[in-house]
């Protein structure tokens, strides 16, 4: 038996002249800033203009200097254009992190795709001690640990 799934609204066709049909709450959005399907034509934010009302960071050239030479990179000359494009993206950056770790998540649980359908099939995993139990096959352990032998040496 084949169940019909009934056409979105968007891909309904309609008078010219009729009304839309909205469901829930409705609120008026004039009908040239909107497709048939209730999409903005054009967007109606950013994230340039969101992150625009949060303050500025400025970074030191020494902090700079000092994220180069610790990815191993020579940088630019200070006081040239590159430099300063670098220094630029880099605060843009440091504006984006500090904007994100401004967002309240203490209500905000995090869980896979179908934890919570699945929580009822799955059985709660036994503490074993299969691990030590596999030690005692070891040739040679230290300590409750697998030791390897190495050609490199520590210094």
């Amino acid at each position: 038996m084949r169940f019909l799934q009934p056409i979105p609204l968007c891909f309904r066709r309609r008078a010219h002249n009729a009304p839309a049909i909205t469901r829930g709450k409705s609120t008026h959005v004039p009908a040239e800033t909107t497709d048939s399907c209730g999409i903005p034509l054009k967007p109606t934010w950013s994230v340039n203009e969101l992150l625009s009302s949060y303050p500025s960071p400025t970074l030191s050239n020494s902090t700079i200097n000092r994220l180069y030479e610790l990815s191993a990179l020579i940088p630019p000359q200070e006081g040239t254009t590159q430099y300063d494009a670098i220094k630029k993206s880099l605060e843009g950056m440091v504006r984006l992190v500090e904007a994100v770790r401004l967002v309240d998540t203490s209500d905000v649980s995090i869980e896979g795709r179908g934890e919570k359908e699945d929580a009822d099939r799955r059985k709660p995993v036994a503490v074993s001690e299969n691990g030590q139990k596999l030690l005692e096959h070891a040739e040679r352990t230290h300590n409750g640990f697998y030791v390897v032998d190495s050609e490199r040496r520590r210094c």
